[in-house]
């Protein structure tokens, strides 16, 4: 019978050791067969370059699992970096944001993650990225709206009359098109 092999080899074990990251569950059968691997009577060296991490990850699992059972293979909670805001700023730029940017001499009608970022530099003196603002307009239950175009000398009359049209009869209207 022909040896099985998969193809792309070397991509392919970068996608699955990234699948295995992206999913808790994933990472405790991991670690889970880590353990069943070293209990069968693999090496933590063998079995750490096997799952590809290093021994001493194996080791803490070994260890963890001794001390714990099971339990000790989940993923623990994990705290995150500290915002650089304060609970106190946070409230008052979600009192600021409720304003329109002018009011704070910025020349733009709406708030957006560069105006956001700009104004917690200006006023509170903390360095916040861009992506961070945007996730702060979310934490702050802001919802993303976009600016619509207006195009440029637009017939007042023909845009209430598009407007106010019954859109459903165009349906039948498609199919009689030549």
């Amino acid at each position: 019978m022909k040896r099985l092999e998969v193809d792309q080899k070397d991509d392919m074990i970068i996608a699955i050791r990234n699948e295995i990251v992206r999913s808790p569950d994933a990472r405790y059968d991991h670690r889970l067969h880590g353990v069943l691997l070293v209990a069968s009577g693999m090496s933590c060296y063998d079995t750490a370059k096997l799952l590809g991490h290093s021994p001493r990850s194996v080791e803490s699992w070994i260890s963890s699992f001794n001390k714990k059972g099971f339990i000790a293979l989940y993923d623990r909670e994990r705290s995150g970096r500290p915002s650089r805001l304060s609970e106190d700023q946070i409230q008052k730029i979600d009192h600021d944001i409720r304003k329109s940017p002018s009011d704070f001499g910025y020349h733009q009608n709406f708030w957006d993650g560069l105006v956001l970022h700009r104004h917690i530099m200006d006023h509170y003196g903390v360095s916040v990225g861009v992506r961070q603002c945007q996730n702060l307009f979310h934490k702050l239950d802001f919802r993303l709206r976009k600016p619509r175009p207006v195009i440029a000398k637009a017939d007042e009359e023909k845009k209430r009359e598009f407007k106010k049209t019954d859109r459903s009869d165009i349906k039948g209207q498609e199919d009689s098109i030549p």
